[in-house]
């Protein structure tokens, strides 16, 4: 009578067998992403795991490495791209079923295609298409890529599409698979219909710090005139107190000769190790222990207060830049030329 082989079923008992076969060391590194409760489960079906065979082993380990390079080929080119490599690899059927499975359990990021894309070609995809359209192609990219790009816009497209990322908050698969197809990319659909959250303050911030002083001056600018409360709240998120540390000493220099020592011993109390030695490395030793005696006898301060100094410092630093004092390390532009 011919032997039957034993397969692994369940998804939980795969899993179980591929972090067996794949020894504690490699297992112990996976569970460190995985939630509390996937933990348990895991430990509970590999301690009820008895006897793993030869054929088993093989079975698990091929489709996970199969998935795994549908993730790849997905993340490279979209669903069509990756069902194509699979068929020539393990033929139509399992090209099929590792597809099914992967879009069953997975929602593959919108426009990562798009994110490996140069943003100069980028760009000349997408500028004439409407800022709308700009906007959320932008707020899936880096903050770098984005920064490019806007930076090239025309200047009053610029504020505009600023604007739309700032006031962005759910966009539907529906909408953004149209904007998919409009850019010509076969890329992940949506599998998970949940609404996907983008955009927002934060990310324009994030692209504003990235840019060079010139267009974020234009947008900054544009908005107080057409949205003064958006704008104001972008400016309280752009740059920050610890954001000293992109200035170069000479920079660090030049704002403490402006800045109150009473605030400054505030300031940095709220402030981490790296900052604090920067600015103390940037001051007479006299200054410095004088700063340093203050912070101590203090006591508690409220963070209200430290917020309050570290914002009237990040003011002086804005007010510097603005008259060309200083210089911000940030995006393109700011190289000096002697």
């Amino acid at each position: 009578m011919a032997k039957v082989e034993e397969k692994a079923t369940g998804g939980l008992q795969k899993a179980a067998v591929l972090l067996i076969s794949l020894g504690p060391e490699k297992s112990a590194s996976i569970f460190k992403h995985l939630k509390d409760e996937e933990i348990e489960e895991l430990t509970l079906e590999i301690a009820n795991t008895r006897n793993i065979t030869p054929a088993m082993k093989d079975q698990v380990i091929g489709e996970f490495y199969q998935i795994c390079l549908a993730q790849q080929y997905i993340a490279e080119g979209g669903i069509n791209y990756a069902k194509e490599l699979l068929e020539k690899s393990f033929g139509s059927e399992r090209a099929l079923d590792v597809i099914g499975k992967l879009t069953a359990s997975l929602q593959v990021k919108p426009f990562e295609f798009v994110r490996k894309t140069d943003a100069s070609q980028l760009l000349n995809f997408i500028q004439d298409e409407h800022p709308q359209t700009i906007a959320l192609i932008l707020s899936y990219l880096s903050a770098a890529q984005s920064a490019l790009i806007l930076s090239a816009l025309p200047p009053d497209r610029q504020a505009d599409v600023a604007k739309r990322i700032a006031v962005m908050d759910r966009t539907s698969p529906d909408v953004i698979k149209e904007v998919e197809k409009v850019l010509e990319s076969k890329l992940a659909s949506l599998v998970n219909q949940d609404y996907t959250i983008i955009g927002g303050v934060d990310a324009v911030v994030e692209i504003l710090n990235t840019v060079d002083r010139g267009t974020e001056k234009h947008i900054m600018e544009t908005l107080e005139i057409e949205e003064p409360e958006l704008a104001d709240e972008i400016r309280k998120k752009m740059f920050v107190f610890e954001d000293i540390l992109l200035l170069d000493d000479r920079a660090i220099q030049r704002v403490l000769r402006d800045v109150d020592n009473g605030d400054l011993a505030i300031a940095m109390k709220g402030s981490n190790e790296e900052v604090q030695t920067a600015i103390f490395n940037n001051m007479s030793k006299r200054l410095s222990a004088m700063i340093k005696e203050d912070m101590e006898f203090m006591g508690p301060v409220r963070m209200k207060d430290v917020e309050e100094a570290q914002q009237k410092i990040v003011n002086i630093i804005r007010k510097l830049e603005d008259s060309a004092e200083i210089v911000i390390s940030r995006g393109g532009g700011d190289e000096i030329i002697v």
